[in-house]
């Protein structure tokens, strides 16, 4: 059984790949003093995450334009991986104004174990920050198919459905 996370007062929380374009891992990262738990996910799931976020944080903002990102964060390079994201919820707490996302881990059908979480309390500003990076990061990936989505090899623009 994989071990499970509830982290407040973040000190990092951002989104990162490693390996190049067709290849790349992805990683959802969170950390508070000598503690750092780096989650494998999909590029799937990071832009659907920073496009909900982004919708999240103009529902709970009066002037959502005035919150500031605190900055590109990096990826700290995931010497281990705790596990694989597979569901994703997303919550507010208005009386300490933070987003609350909840990660369950993804396991297999027959399974009979409970999935490990992770739940991360993050501030409006760290929510902008990270959705800045996951719009840039997944957009830094091979470019899609014009008619299919489906991305492309770097070393052509040809794409089967194109016949």
């Amino acid at each position: 059984m994989s071990e499970s996370f509830e982290l407040e007062n973040l000190e990092h929380f951002t989104v990162g790949t490693v390996g190049p374009p067709g290849q790349r891992v992805f990683y959802l990262q969170a950390g508070v003093a000598g503690t750092l738990v780096s989650l494998k996910l999909e590029k799937q799931q990071v832009a659907v995450l920073a496009e909900y976020l982004a919708g999240a944080l103009r529902e709970v903002s009066d002037n959502p334009e005035a919150i500031v990102p605190e900055g590109d964060i990096g990826l700290i390079d995931p010497e281990e991986v705790q596990w694989t994201v597979g569901d994703i919820g997303i919550g507010y707490d208005p009386n300490a104004d933070r987003m609350l996302l909840l990660a369950t881990e993804v396991q297999a059908e027959d399974d009979p174990s409970k999935p490990a979480t992770a739940r991360f309390h993050i501030t409006r500003n760290q929510v902008a920050s990270f959705v800045a990076r996951a719009r840039q990061v997944v957009s830094a990936g091979r470019p899609p198919c014009r008619y299919c989505g489906t991305p492309l090899n770097d070393d052509s623009s040809w794409c089967p459905c194109s016949n």
